[in-house]
């Protein structure tokens, strides 16, 4: 696919409007266009959590991979399921939920059993893996208030729940397998 883009200030959205893939002008704070907002929040994490894997760590390819399911993701929420392009619309389907799966499994298959809830942090790159899992978590949120309106690739809602996970074996992985989780330690009832 080949996309050419002329002009980055259009002023279409000075009124608090923005057009879906299929040019239907919406409000910018309606569902879709949140959930729109927090795949675009998550794509830049993936960003960062990618700036600070360290050096020859072969989750790169995989997080590239992330990123570019997340903007296929988007192509998908952007056209409506009933709406006038829905047959041009870009289905995420089930084989990228697998793949996402798959992925997890090696990383979890290295680590160290959970002893305990793990507090985020650890490394740097760990904390942007553990943000990252919460702003899926966010948008996870927004695809489920938005399916409640209107029709949403039910895959959807799986990937994220999938990427949720995925970004929390990540941090483990950036903790060296776990050995060097940050693990919650509850504060006596008498030092609070």
């Amino acid at each position: 696919m080949s996309i050419r883009i002329d002009k980055v200030v259009t002023r279409g959205g000075d009124g608090g409007q923005t057009s879906l893939g299929d040019g239907t002008r919406v409000a910018k704070d309606q569902a879709r266009v949140e959930v729109l907002g927090t795949l675009d929040e998550i794509n830049a994490l993936v960003g960062l959590v990618q700036a600070h894997t360290p050096a020859g760590d072969d989750v790169v390819h995989q997080l590239t991979m992330v990123q570019n399911l997340l903007f296929d993701m988007g192509a998908d929420i952007c056209l409506l399921e009933d709406g006038p392009m829905a047959e041009r619309a870009h289905r995420v389907e089930e084989a990228a939920l697998l793949v996402i799966e798959s992925r997890l499994e090696e990383l979890r298959s290295r680590q160290s059993p959970l002893a305990g809830f793990v507090l985020p942090g650890g490394s740097v790159a760990a904390a942007w893996a553990h943000l990252t899992r919460t702003q899926v978590r966010r948008a996870e949120r927004r695809m489920v208030a938005l399916s409640r309106q209107e029709r949403v690739n039910p895959v959807l809602l799986k990937i994220l729940n999938r990427l949720s996970d995925y970004f929390f074996v990540l941090a483990r992985h950036f903790n060296h397998d776990g050995q060097s989780d940050v693990v919650w330690q509850p504060v006596p009832k008498g030092e609070k």
